[in-house]
């Protein structure tokens, strides 16, 4: 470990710390100069490229109609039939909506069959700058409302209002999401050093990270074949805050008890860094590998969130252990005025509520473990209650003109009409194709609507509604029925395969990537601690922390929020960012655990472990799920619930499982914890804090 001896001497020496300072200032300056990459240029349809929804998009591309994205403007009146006034007024906008259209004609208005509505199709041209769908739909509304009758109402929806209302949703999410983040964390780091200037520097090493991870993850993405979208950059910046934040209290708690142990502070820092610096190691690289993990996955924008979350944890973790120290002890001891550490100045931790609650468990940690497992496994039970599954109209948590038109579109039409089935088939094989699909039980009409004499689309109108099990099931049938057709090729897609093949592709990456996730961690802590015994007990409290998590966010989400279901992706993402996060906590912990019980044993080290860790990483950990509920300001419902998940988690994670469950299950196994390596105490290693005052902890009966 000779290169870790070099970089603690560089960033803790007298002059070495203001150039590793000076040096990552300008390195930063210069990479945020460079500004983020472009912006997401992949498919429409994020899909596994074996999908048949996918394959249906691309060859939809080829057909004449791939050159336009349809506005669908809806004219209605709320409560009531459109007049013979309102279907003149609304003739009237169709003929002035043309001037918007790709070949400069719009669709004659279709009213419903109950008479509540009219629809009008203005093919607008297919475009990937969301700015400029934006000033076309913006035109077509505009053009819509122009001189319509009192009372007649209009939405835009179809695929180009929804890209466009979707687009909204994170225009200026990056730089509101980062402010907020950054306010959080200000006040918290406030709070927590209750000091007038302490807290400016690791925010702003922390808020320099973020930066450069932002713009190294966008640039990197296309030599890496992955997409980082609007989505993976927010949660990136939360990432980052939330995994700098904890690595920064760490090593600021551990520089403090440093301070108190020797004069000079470039000394005090380099044995700082060298306690902690396998804690954070061992941290981060759990995190990152756990995120590549998900460049096993088949949707193609969940490998580019997993690569640009690993970038920021790896960045985060460098400015912690290189930038943050040098510029700790460039500043001083002043820094933690009022409260300055002196040389010599006993460690009251030991003697604090953690010091006596770890005291209060080594008496009772049986009937500790069975509390808290009798909790969690309470908290659990509303896991039965999760529904797997939002729709396209149900992503939002405001509900955009899009979203309202569409409903508008499926009450008023029969099930099905709004969003038909599509299949691609060979254009000599499309009669028998669609001979076959209509006799297929679910289908309700299947009508030809375009062809570019090589390959036809067909669309099939199912008589399920839409993202139902019915409409499901009856795209599982038509599928196989038209794939008997022999030289047809024919492929089914459309918004219902979409959502199918969307929930296949997750319910395969839960079930591959998860498992890994576990074995990643269990092999960190057992390299870590050299043991097998704690990290399996570590490993069980965290399955059991996320399904306790789980279970009381579902109850959250059913009675206080009112969603309707847990999106697909949430199970898997929740699962990646509190295990991996989670058991950051169990680390800093049980690491601390290992070198105390060197010097007084393992139930005492422990107790000891947890006095002096128990501030720190508990203020961590509020901070961090402080830091995940910020998700909840983007109005989209995947982003909050994986957002209330962590945010539950590491809470309970941190005052519950790593507070008194871990702790109980370390004394009752005692000495066996660290099995098949042992601790062997040296009562000759000078210790680095006095005894703590009070009774020993007990023998713990062996059960």
């Amino acid at each position: 470990m000779e290169i870790l001896r070099r970089v603690e001497r560089w960033v803790s020496g007298r002059r070495t710390a203001w150039v590793v300072v000076g040096v990552a200032v300008v390195l930063s300056f210069l990479v945020i100069s460079v500004g983020t990459g472009p912006g997401p240029s992949g498919a429409a349809v994020d899909l596994p490229a074996s999908a048949q929804a996918l394959q249906v998009s691309r060859l939809q591309s080829e057909l004449p109609a791939a050159r336009t994205t349809p506005a669908i403007v809806v004219f209605r009146r709320p409560g009531g039939r459109l007049s013979a006034a309102d279907r003149h007024a609304i003739s009237a906008r169709s003929g002035a909506l043309g001037a918007h259209a790709l070949g400069g004609h719009a669709s004659p208005a279709v009213v419903a069959p109950d008479g509540t509505l009219a629809l009008v199709t203005v093919p607008l041209a297919t475009t990937s700058d969301a700015a400029v769908l934006g000033r076309e739909v913006d035109a077509v509304r505009a053009t819509a409302r122009a001189g319509l009758p009192s009372g007649l109402q209009v939405e835009v929806t179809g695929p180009a209002g929804f890209q466009n209302d979707l687009a909204n949703v994170f225009k200026g999410a990056d730089t509101k999401l980062l402010l907020i983040t950054t306010l959080v964390v200000a006040v918290l780091l406030i709070l927590t050093y209750r000091s007038p200037w302490l807290w400016l520097v690791p925010l702003a090493t922390i808020g320099m990270a973020e930066q450069v991870a932002s713009v190294a993850a966008s640039r990197l993405a296309p030599h890496v074949g992955v997409t980082v979208n609007a989505e993976a950059t927010g949660i990136l910046s939360v990432l980052v805050f939330g995994a700098g934040t904890d690595y920064a209290l760490l090593l600021i708690a551990r520089y403090r008890d440093e301070l108190r142990r020797v004069e000079d502070r470039h000394e005090a820092m380099a044995g700082a860094l060298r306690r902690v610096a396998p804690a954070v190691l061992a941290s981060g690289s759990t995190v990152t590998l756990s995120l590549l993990t998900l460049l096993l996955a088949s949707i193609p924008s969940t490998r580019g969130l997993g690569m640009a979350c690993a970038i920021g944890i790896v960045v985060a973790a460098l400015f912690a252990l290189v930038v943050l120290p040098a510029a700790l002890v460039v500043f001083g001891r002043r820094l933690f005025w009022p409260a300055v550490p002196r040389t010599g100045e006993p460690n009251r931790q030991l003697d604090g509520p953690w010091g006596r609650l770890g005291r209060a468990v080594a008496r009772r940690p049986t009937v500790v473990i069975a509390g808290s497992l009798v909790l969690l496994g309470l908290l659990a039970t509303g896991v039965g209650g999760v529904t797997l599954g939002l729709t396209q109209t149900q992503q939002f948590r405001n509900t955009p003109e899009s979203v309202v038109g569409q409903l508008a579109i499926q009450r008023a039409f029969p099930a099905g009409e709004s969003e038909p089935a599509a299949i691609v088939a060979s254009s000599g094989q499309a009669q028998q194709v669609a001979e076959v699909a209509r006799s297929v039980p679910g289908v309700a009409s299947v009508t030809e609507s375009g062809s570019n004499g090589s390959i036809t689309q067909l669309d099939a109108v199912l008589s399920g509604a839409p993202d139902t099990r019915a409409a499901f099931g009856t795209v599982e049938a038509l599928r196989t029925a038209v794939a008997t057709v022999p030289g047809a090729h024919a492929l089914v897609g459309g918004p219902d395969a979409i959502t199918l093949d969307t929930n296949t592709a997750w319910s395969r990456d839960r079930s591959v990537i998860i498992p890994i996730i576990l074995a990643i961690i269990l092999a960190v802590l057992v390299v870590l601690l050299r043991a097998l015994v704690g990290p399996l007990l570590i490993i069980a409290t965290v399955g059991a922390s996320y399904l306790a998590s789980l279970g009381l966010s579902q109850v959250l989400f059913t009675a206080v929020y009112k969603f309707p279901a847990l999106d697909v992706s949430v199970p898997l993402l929740s699962f990646l960012f509190l295990a991996a996060l989670g058991v950051d906590y169990n680390i800093f912990l049980v690491t601390r655990a290992r070198e105390e019980a060197a010097r007084h044993g393992t139930r005492e080290g422990m107790v000891r472990a947890l006095a002096v860790t128990g501030g720190v990483i508990t203020s961590a950990g509020i901070l961090l799920a402080a830091v995940f509920a910020v998700l909840g300001v983007l109005p989209l419902i995947p982003l909050t619930q994986v957002g209330v998940i962590v945010g539950v988690g590491v809470l309970l994670d941190t005052l519950l499982v790593r507070t008194v469950l871990v702790p109980a299950l370390a004394f009752i196994a005692g000495d066996r914890f660290w099995w098949p390596g042992r601790v062997t105490t040296d009562r000759t290693v000078p210790r680095s804090e006095p005894a703590p005052p009070g009774p020993p902890a007990p023998d713990v009966p062996r059960s």
